[in-house]
């Protein structure tokens, strides 16, 4: 399966005090807005999205059709062909893409220890 990009989604207290961490690692803010409680911090390939208030748990997210900077990929694998692999592996997904769509859409499922992870097409 081809997942596309992959970042870390972080559910932060204090959005201006995790931007100031992530800076001293050497990350630049790539996406987002600040007033709105959320940014995309990138580093070479390594992508942290900072999200205050808006999920309670940190979350694994893979982003089919695009690459670390967010461009679209010509190859890749549609969410719904990664569903139906899924489901025919027998992995329990929390949330479904409705497989008579096409564009933008997601699935999340939950790792063995708890984790959600969210897989995001955004093309």
């Amino acid at each position: 399966m081809k997942l596309g990009a992959f970042s870390i989604s972080l559910s932060v207290k204090d959005i201006k005090a995790s931007k100031q961490f992530y800076e001293k690692l050497g990350f630049t803010v790539f996406a987002g807005d600040i007033e709105k409680n959320y940014l995309i911090m990138k580093n070479g390939d390594a992508l942290v999205g900072l999200f205050q208030g808006m999920f309670e748990k940190n979350i694994l997210t893979f982003n089919p059709g695009w690459n670390a900077d967010a461009e679209k990929l010509e190859d890749f694998d549609d969410v719904r062909e990664i569903q139906e692999k899924l489901k025919e592996s027998k992995v329990d997904l929390v949330k479904e893409a409705d497989p008579n769509t096409s564009g933008p859409e997601s699935i999340t499922l939950i790792d063995p220890d708890g984790n959600p992870v969210l897989i995001d097409q955004h093309v």
